[in-house]
């Protein structure tokens, strides 16, 4: 069965836990017993039942109210199964954020509608972030609607707040859908509230099963992303991932970026000789001729691709703290130095807004081109994922992330 994945955003307080909390009891997707441990520990705290606390595993996230990981949940609802992604929806806790939503394409953003909450600068950076990880399809659960009397117009206003900044930064209205709940008493989870009746839209878990992540890699051309290599008997063995297209036994292929040329003797997937690999297996590709030892990070394609090594890209990079200088960059599992960083544009991450800055402040983004000191093979970040996104590093080690934008 496939297992859809989706991360879960939004600020502490708005109702993550608890959603999550609802959706696994109301699809049954969790035990009794865990469900008597939720209301055991809520009587314990003197507080009325928390389905969230199903969610949490720590009892220092629930007696402080936060989510101190990254939490995955699992829930079955008419032979689909989704896993939820729970990240943290505080600043200090970002690193573990962009770990954890680099796994979907799907995203639930809870933001509450209950007065002196809503829409934070935290809400909009962490969509920010998550559109720059790959999220494309995004419904937006407006919570706690029964303190706000179920009215029209609070969640009329929070919709049109996001949806100007979700066009700042480029994310197609087509894919994005709101919808009015209440985490707590379930309303417009799975079913249709009664309170609500000027909403005519789908319930949360519809939306859910509507998104599309579907990406027929093996269409396009290949793309190995080499891992390593083993001489046995003088005989080459390069072992990786085929990140799309199709590789068969008796192709010619080229390991860029050093040029050299191989014919494919041998594919062995899982611990069978195939004649054949596709998107998706990681393989050992035995050629007829010998390579670099030291060759991770490289990229094996087809002889006729016409892909070419670079030393600069463009991209988009993520400040997880102010940035005086970016040392090097990680990338396709290789470390490379960087001899020149040229910010053309930063931006605002909490408003979208684009402005001109020499350094990289923390928590903010920047268009920039980085000169690296050898070439390298990478593709866009919205073409292949693995092959476009790169860790940056200062002096001091991790300092943020960046995708590639253009070639």
């Amino acid at each position: 069965m496939e297992i859809k994945s989706i991360t879960l955003l939004g600020d502490k307080d708005n109702g993550k836990s608890t959603t999550i909390g609802s959706l696994m009891m109301l699809t049954n997707s969790v035990t009794d017993e865990r469900v008597e441990e939720a209301k055991n520990i809520s009587r314990q705290l003197g507080r009325k039942f928390e389905p969230g606390f199903i969610l949490d595993s720590f009892s220092e996230e629930r007696e402080g109210g936060l989510t101190i990981d990254i939490t995955r949940a699992q829930i079955l609802y008419k032979n689909r199964a989704f896993e939820f992604i729970d990240v943290p929806g505080h600043e200090e806790f970002i690193k573990n954020m962009i770990s954890g939503a680099s796994y979907a394409s799907s995203a639930l953003l809870i933001v509450s509608a209950k007065r002196g909450e809503g829409v934070k600068e935290q809400t909009k950076r962490h969509v920010f972030i998550s559109r720059m990880l790959g999220i494309k399809n995004l419904v937006v659960a407006v919570n706690k609607m029964d303190s706000v009397g179920y009215r029209y117009a609070a969640f009329r206003d929070i919709e049109g707040e996001l949806l100007e900044f979700f066009e700042r930064i480029g994310f197609d209205k087509k894919h994005v859908h709101f919808v009015p709940i209440s985490a707590y008493t379930g309303e417009n989870l799975i079913s249709k509230s009664k309170n609500m009746k000027w909403y005519s839209g789908k319930t949360v878990i519809e939306l859910l099963q509507g998104s599309n992540n579907a990406n027929r890699r093996s269409d396009k051309k290949l793309r190995l992303l080499v891992q390593g290599a083993i001489n046995d008997n003088d005989k080459e063995h390069v072992i990786g991932k085929i990140l799309s297209g199709k590789l068969g036994r008796g192709d010619t292929i080229k390991i860029l970026p050093s040029g050299k040329v191989a014919r494919v003797n041998g594919i062995i997937v899982r611990g069978k000789s195939l004649s054949n690999a596709k998107a998706g297996d990681n393989a050992m590709i035995m050629l007829d001729k010998n390579m670099d030892s030291k060759i991770t990070g490289s990229v094996m394609c087809h002889l006729n691709d016409s892909i070419e090594p670079e030393n600069t890209i463009s991209g988009l990079v993520f400040a997880a703290k102010p940035i005086t200088k970016i040392v090097k960059i990680r990338i396709n599992g290789a470390e490379i130095k960087c001899n020149k960083v040229m910010i053309d544009s930063a931006v605002e991450t909490s408003t979208g807004l684009l402005f001109k800055e020499k350094k990289l402040k923390a928590l903010n983004a920047a268009n920039v081109r980085i000169e690296l000191d050898k070439k390298i093979v990478v593709d866009t970040f919205d073409n292949i994922k693995e092959m476009g996104r790169f860790v940056i590093q200062d002096s001091k080690g991790f300092a943020g992330f960046g995708i590639v934008t253009r070639l």
